[in-house]
């Protein structure tokens, strides 16, 4: 950047938003306001701009968090590559005008960033603040030496740079993506990540509870203050513990408080309890400091012959990978949409989400602890080997300490996570300069947290692995090759195992081939392109397709529910993401590798899971019935609680089918006419369920139907609406894909559309998108007032569709 330039643009750009705008809302510790409103952004030209801002630079608004990337056009020759979605990278600035009270002047003033992706600098008023490379990692700025306080106004400024490219193996997305948060304390006060709670000893009638808390103290003089900590269960106070500390000017102390919670509640997969902690500070019984922990009460081991064992009971991880982009949303984190994608998964039967490859949003974690998840908390892709040119492994050396403290202090709050996994696919596994970084990896990480073991993906996990082998992990984690895992008590007798990843089976939502029941390996090999498959990029939903380091997702599960000492596994992945088209190159710009397709529509794989993880009834048979007259086709069924399924066909009996040892599914196989499948789920002798699917005619109207009709008019809230295309019966149309346009009316806007279609290069962030098999996407953000939305969606050749939103 010129620095130069910057006293000038100080101050020519002046404020437009005061922090103290209603709109910017205080969260529960009283002290910590979103700062995500009233931003500017600006993204470079790479010919004008260089790396430099002026006072000719042209500046549009936005909100926070935001992603510039998914804004661009897919090109096959954006830097970032496929790999990284073929979606483009660059230098952007954002800049907010903010004013601080007076009154705050005798306090301190902080800046929390949850993740800017990346190479980020900071200045305030024209001071530079500090530069962050990690894109993935949350830090924090003191902005209280720099600050003007009552009405002159203050400018901050972030650089962004995403333009080095590719640096990532998959999309990351650009920008301030996460959420900001403007925090002010006394100078006496617990500072950022300044707690920790473990709870020692459980029991179902008690629990040991212990919190280390960091006080700082930023007075020039010492201090007397009494430090009290209350905790709370739905609201009530259950018992506090209070003391006096004597802490010097200008420096910190630790100290470690101790109590115990009769007949507690434990957090469980199914029943996911929490408590709160307030820790409050006071001199001279007035308080001055108000700090907030959330956490659970749970014991838990992974034990080498039973597995994983939470609260006394065996539980196996049936646990996902997950990327943090969110379709079409791109990576600018919203809480209800990450909410949506755990929400289906748990309908699935999903209890574990593993954080590949990096440190999640807050707001993913905070959302496992409410709902439930076993979440496998990982902090790098890479170690000082690159993956791809530009990577993290360039600032490994300076960054790699800090950034993992941080994610541990962060983190380790939070119940749901129960493994940190130091890497994935690390190149070093090979050698012993990889075993002593893991050793490194592993006394950092112990030094902060005792509770929790730490494990690294592996492939493989064998006695020649260096960090197997280097006495570093607690649990040994396997990448892939499932046929191994039966091994695993000869090769590590003392060590329990995880499936960190596995399966990397692949599907288009709603495209079939037959016959289903030959196993194809795309591509042929990791490092060759492929150059077979489909003309049109697709690949068949029957659960015949696999990569040639995975597996089918029933080969791999079959091996993990056999046997207990098999603790779970990860599968790759819950839902698909942007970049990483394996098997494919472009023009596919997004993965086939999820269970749910990146609009967030289940593949049919999603029901076998269901038919296995829960006990809700379950009859789901594929695939579509629209073919060519005489055509042999081929039917699965996925169900559960019952012995049997009887299929029809325009009334005719095709058989009875059950599975056979450790069959997950029953297969019919006969010459296609059209009409009406059904079939009928039955157990001694009684019906269960019935489905059935119907030969669709032209297609003929469009349908909507909202997750939720009824949103918050809080500016951040969303509806997730899906667009169905039927025939003039209701039916879906298995093949449509015709243009859908879309309009609203009222305090709302569109901010994405999709189909689940990797090779669609329309704009998620436009008004318009094509439809894949039958289905699209269009989802709805609210504004800040209550009122009606009405969207209308239109398609030429169809009957137009409407549907409406209230916001309350």
């Amino acid at each position: 950047m010129s620095l130069k330039k910057l006293p000038l643009f100080l101050l020519i750009f002046t404020a437009l938003v005061s922090c103290q705008d209603e709109t910017e809302i205080k969260d529960s510790q009283h002290r910590k306001v979103a700062f995500n409103s009233g931003w500017q952004f600006h993204l470079n030209d790479s010919v004008k701009d260089q790396d430099t801002i002026s006072e000719n630079t042209r500046w549009r608004n936005i909100e926070l968090p935001h992603d510039w990337s998914v804004e661009g056009e897919f090109d096959k020759k954006n830097p970032a590559g496929i790999g990284g979605g073929a979606l483009p990278g660059g230098l952007g600035w954002y800049k907010k005008s903010f004013k601080v009270d007076a009154e705050d002047s005798t306090k301190l003033t902080s800046v929390t960033f949850d993740g800017v992706y990346q190479h980020s600098d900071v200045w305030i008023n024209g001071h530079h603040l500090g530069n962050r490379p990690n894109g993935y990692i949350g830090f924090e700025y003191n902005l209280t030496p720099y600050l003007n306080y009552g009405e002159k106004e203050n400018v901050i400024l972030v650089k962004v740079d995403n333009s080095i490219q590719p640096n990532s193996r998959w999309y990351s997305g650009s920008g301030i993506y996460r959420n900001v948060w403007l925090e002010t304390t006394n100078k006496l006060h617990i500072p950022q990540w300044g707690s920790f709670i473990s709870t020692p000893a459980v029991s179902k009638d008690s629990a040991s509870v212990k919190i280390q808390l960091t006080v700082a103290n930023a007075y020039a003089e010492a201090k007397t203050a009494t430090i009290s900590t209350s905790f709370y269960y739905e609201g009530t106070k259950i018992t506090s513990v209070s003391e006096e500390i004597n802490i010097d000017a200008d420096s910190e102390k630790k100290i470690t408080q101790n109590s115990s919670i009769q007949n507690p509640k434990l957090w469980s997969v199914e029943n996911p309890k929490l408590y709160k902690a307030i820790t409050k500070i006071s001199i001279n019984g007035e308080p001055v400091d108000r700090y907030e922990t959330t956490f659970g009460v749970r014991s838990f081991r992974f034990d080498a012959e039973k597995g994983f064992i939470l609260n006394g009971k065996r539980v196996k991880i049936k646990g996902v990978c997950l990327h943090h982009d969110l379709g079409p949303l791109g990576s600018a984190v919203n809480t209800r949409a990450i909410e949506r994608q755990l929400e289906i998964l748990k309908e699935m039967g999903v209890n574990g989400v593993r954080t590949s490859h990096n440190p999640p949003a807050p707001e993913l974690l905070d959302l496992c602890d409410k709902m439930g998840f076993i979440v496998m908390d990982e902090a790098f892709d890479m170690w000082e080997k690159a993956k791809t040119e530009n990577d993290y492994s360039n600032s490994w050396e300076k960054w790699h300490e800090k950034d993992l403290k941080d994610q541990i202090l962060r983190d380790r709050n939070h119940p749901s996570v129960f493994i940190w996994s130091i890497g994935n696919e690390i190149p070093e596994q090979w050698n012993d300069h990889g075993a002593e970084i893991a050793d490194e990896l592993a006394g950092i990480t112990r030094k902060l947290d005792l509770t929790r073991p730490i494990t690294a993906a592996m492939n493989p996990a064998n006695q020649g692995n260096k960090i197997a082998t280097s006495g570093a992990l607690d649990i040994i984690g396997y990448n892939y090759a499932h046929e191994t895992y039966t091994n695993h008590r000869e090769n590590f007798p003392d060590m329990p195992f995880i499936a960190t990843e596995t399966t990397s089976a692949l599907e288009t939502r709603g495209y079939y081939e037959f016959p289903s029941d030959t196993i194809k390996i795309w591509p042929v090999s990791w490092d060759k392109v492929f150059s077979e498959g489909n003309p049109d990029n697709t690949v068949s939903a029957f659960d015949q397709v696999r990569t040639p380091w995975g597996s089918t997702h029933e080969a791999t599960w079959k091996v993990i529910k056999k046997h207990d000492y098999l603790s779970g596994f990860y599968i790759w992945t819950g839902f698909d993401y942007i970049g990483e088209p394996t098997p494919y190159i472009w023009p596919s710009r997004s993965s086939y590798f999820g269970i749910v397709d990146l609009a967030g529509f289940p593949k049919d794989i999603y029901y076998m899971y269901k038919s296995e993880w829960t006990d809700d009834p379950v009859l789901h048979i594929l695939p579509h019935w629209n073919w060519e007259e005489g055509q042999t086709v081929d039917v699965w069924a996925y169900y559960n609680n019952a012995d049997e399924v009887e299929l029809f066909l325009n009334g005719k009996s095709m058989g009875t089918k059950h599975k056979e040892g450790d069959d997950l599914h029953v297969m019919w196989r006969f010459p296609f006419e059209p009409g009406t499948l059904k079939a009928f789920s039955r157990k001694n002798g009684e019906v269960v369920l019935e489905k059935e699917v119907k030969t669709a005619g032209e297609p003929s109207k469009l349908n909507l139907t909202a997750d939720r009709q009824t949103i918050k008019a809080d500016g951040n809230d969303l509806s997730f609406i899906t667009v169905s295309i039927t025939d003039e019966k209701g039916t879906l149309a298995p093949r449509a894909d015709n243009l859908i346009k879309f309009s609203l009316e009222g305090n709302g806007k569109i901010v994405g559309v999709a189909s689940g279609d990797p090779t669609n290069h329309e704009s998620f962030k436009g008004t318009e998108h094509s439809a894949m098999n039958g289905k699209a996407l269009v989802v709805v953000q609210s504004e800040k007032e209550v009122g009606n939305l009405k969207l209308t969606a239109t398609s030429e050749g169809l009957k137009d569709a409407s549907l409406t939103i209230t916001l309350n």
